[in-house]
């Protein structure tokens, strides 16, 4: 179950992800939108949506870097395994309650507000609820590797690393995860699940990140008020 698991099972999970998205967007153009449901309640939705997206994208993109960079990287900025692991529990868990706290209040939003239950589908509910359990999962792991820093120990983090790089480099050692603790292995497929569902949710919006959002022209709005104008008679 564990080579399946950390050495087939990621696998599959890119393979839906990419192929998925690709179909979705090749035959489900209409379909490719973010569902904002902002026009049929704005109550807390700026804060909760800004909490929510601001923390995921920080995951995300510290998870990247901090399982894939190169260690020769780290070695070149003196920065050790164990600096390491104390900026990805910190970063991280800043983080991550942060994006706690946004995807609650979604969550809580989207499930007693009546407009909002009423437009809402139900993978809408199911993606929010996976990927706040993965959250949660993930600030578990924090504390166990607060534990292992405590202790001088790095090990746990540097494998994890390890295994990610394998999957990249098409050379899985799924063993590597066998070897930490049941948390961590949780998290992971939780994770992994993600890319699974990705293509059928409304997730694929991420694949429309706007690059050229902050140099784009201004746009003119109007305001529906209309000032009174003085007329000489």
């Amino acid at each position: 179950m564990n080579d399946f698991l950390f050495g087939v099972y990621p696998y599959i999970a890119l393979s839906v992800f990419f192929v998925g998205s690709w179909i979705r967007y090749d035959r489900e153009q209409y379909t490719w939108k973010a569902d904002s449901s902002q026009l049929l309640s704005g109550k807390d939705m700026v804060l909760a949506s800004n909490l929510f997206h601001i923390g995921i994208i920080g995951i995300f993109c510290g998870h990247f870097v901090g399982l894939l960079m190169p260690h020769a990287f780290w070695e070149a900025i003196e920065l050790s395994s164990l600096g390491k692991q104390y900026i990805a529990m910190i970063g991280g868990g800043i983080l991550g309650i942060t994006c706690l706290i946004g995807g609650t209040m979604l969550m809580k939003r989207r499930l007693t507000n009546p407009r909002v239950r009423a437009a809402s589908r139900t993978s809408d509910i199911f993606i929010l609820g996976l990927l706040l359990v993965t959250l949660v999962f993930g600030l578990f792991t924090t504390f166990v590797s607060a534990g292992h820093a405590a202790e001088g120990d790095a090990e746990v983090m540097m494998t994890l690393a390890a295994w990610a790089k394998s999957i990249v480099l098409l050379s899985p050692q799924p063993e590597l995860v066998a070897s930490v603790e049941l948390v961590f292995a949780i998290h992971l497929f939780f994770g992994m699940t993600i890319f699974i569902v990705f293509p059928f949710t409304r997730l694929v919006h991420v694949w429309s990140f706007p690059l050229t959002y902050v140099g784009r022209a201004y746009q003119i709005v109007r305001s529906k008020r209309r000032k009174p104008v003085d007329v000489d008679i």
